[in-house]
């Protein structure tokens, strides 16, 4: 399951250089795929839709830092825990229960983002 920034986030910034994905992106910023990961070409959403690894998307929340689920590998096969919630000093880096997955899916969301 992908990790989730709650409202009770200050901003303070500590989560986004933690991401090993790129999946943590400041309130209001346009994310991508391709933001530092290493995958070209096109890539495939968890709802199955498939992209252009480049293409720029709204940002899911404009006051608050987010995460990317479609990015978030709750640092799997980098990390023994999700790096945000282990530096987040208001434990606001949470399991988001919308994103169902399993250990196996998450390794292989990790090798699709770093081929």
């Amino acid at each position: 399951m992908a990790i989730k920034i709650t409202e009770e986030c200050i901003n303070c910034g500590a989560c986004e250089p933690e991401c090993p994905n790129n999946a943590i992106y400041e309130g209001g910023a346009q994310w991508s795929i391709a933001d530092k990961t290493s995958v070209t070409g096109t890539y495939v959403l968890m709802d199955g839709s498939m992209v252009d690894v480049k293409a720029r998307f709204p940002a899911l929340a404009e006051d608050t830092y987010y995460i990317v689920p479609n990015k978030c590998t709750e640092c799997q096969g980098f990390h023994e825990e999700p790096q945000c919630a282990s530096v987040c000093p208001v434990d606001c880096c949470v399991p988001d229960e919308a994103y169902q997955e399993t250990v196996e899916q998450l390794l292989a969301k990790k090798e699709a983002l770093h081929p």
